[in-house]
């Protein structure tokens, strides 16, 4: 007789678990790198110490008023730099944006001037030709392929000569004629160039728009599509391409939002002091790619935020303030803004290491 044995269920016990393995990709880093990585938090800790050294070396700083002129002074700075950053994170820089400034007020203030229109009309049509220059410096990029150094050193070149010829031949010397006396000047020294009491304290208009405007544009870079796609192209145009993105129209209309920035610091400009030197300008377009690169933005592209810009233009307006709160020998404020420049490059090379250290 034969026996069949049947085999049961084994009882197994499962292997206690062991760590947990992770990569470079799922290993999370300290929250202070983390922090660090961010574009705006080693700048803002840069103008927390400019603001602190300065309130300590230099006792009028303390006082509101002065307060209130280093942020004009950061705002008609900042206003451009906005624009600028935002079009270095999509992989470009613009440097005719100095003497584009001056191009808009000279067309608002010839136009309005010498053909006795009402003032607004001068400043929509220098709104069309500021919008007009940024779209061509964007459409000569994307069809040539140039570099946006080789197409702006080249409409820089356009708009110094044009600026200072055109003037020249239509009023006979470098500058403008006074506007202030025009029908809808008051109006216009309103919106660009008015002031309001706080606190007995006069701020003026410029800061209210620079706050506004960065708000704006850091909704823009993190909450749309359109912010998408300008980190994409500044990124890699031809990876973003290949995704689907616009590149086209995302270079075009960041060369065009340089051009808004540039009308309205030039319509600011104008109905402050009612008229305009045609030769100014030269030189404002480093200052604008300095405080956009201070504030996080990197030369290559991809990379950046809004809010960056904003405190670097608050340092440059501390430190060009400062100096003269001080009564240092302001010819010192070009060499600060050189180091700044430096450290932040450093700083921003370091970030960027440690953003893409896996």
């Amino acid at each position: 007789m034969s026996m069949t044995r049947h085999a049961g269920p084994v009882a197994t016990t499962p292997p206690a678990p062991g760590p947990k393995e992770t990569d470079g990709r799922t290993s999370r880093r300290p929250l202070a790198l983390r922090l660090l990585a961010r574009p705006e938090v080693g700048v803002f800790l840069g103008a927390v110490a400019v603001y602190v050294f300065f309130l300590v070396t230099a006792p009028p700083v303390r006082d509101g008023s002065s307060m209130a002129n280093v942020l004009y002074q950061s705002s008609t700075i900042g206003i451009m730099a906005l624009p600028v950053a935002l079009l270095m994170i999509g992989g470009e820089f613009d440097l005719s944006a100095g003497v584009a400034v001056v191009t808009s007020a000279l067309t608002a203030s010839m136009l309005s001037y010498q053909l006795t229109m009402n003032v607004w009309a001068g400043v929509v049509v220098a709104l069309v030709v500021s919008l007009a220059i940024g779209a061509f410096n964007g459409w000569m990029l994307v069809k040539t392929g140039l570099p946006s150094f080789l197409v702006t050193l080249g409409t820089f070149l356009i708009l110094q000569g044009v600026n200072l010829a055109v003037t020249k031949l239509v009023t006979g010397n470098v500058a403008t004629d006074d506007i202030s006396d025009m029908d809808g000047f008051g109006q216009a020294r309103k919106v660009f160039a008015s002031s309001f009491d706080v606190g007995g304290v006069q701020v003026k208009i410029t800061v209210v728009w620079w706050l506004v405007f960065a708000a704006l544009a850091t909704w823009v870079l993190l909450r749309t599509r359109y912010g998408n796609w300008v980190f994409a192209v500044g990124g890699n145009k031809e990876s973003a391409r290949a995704v689907g993105v616009p590149v086209t129209f995302t270079k075009i209309s960041l060369f065009m939002l340089v051009g808004f920035g540039a009308w309205f610091v030039g319509m600011h400009q104008l109905f402050t002091f009612n008229t305009v030197q045609s030769g100014e300008g030269v030189g404002q377009e480093l200052i604008y790619i300095a405080a956009a690169v201070i504030g996080g933005c990197l030369l290559t592209g991809g990379y950046g935020s809004a809010i960056g810009p904003v405190f670097g233009a608050f340092m440059f307006g501390m430190v060009q303030q400062g100096i003269v709160y001080a009564g240092w020998n302001p010819d010192w404020f070009k060499a600060f803004l050189g180091v700044m420049l430096l450290g932040a490059v450093l700083i921003n090379l370091w970030v960027q290491r440690t953003a893409t250290r896996r």
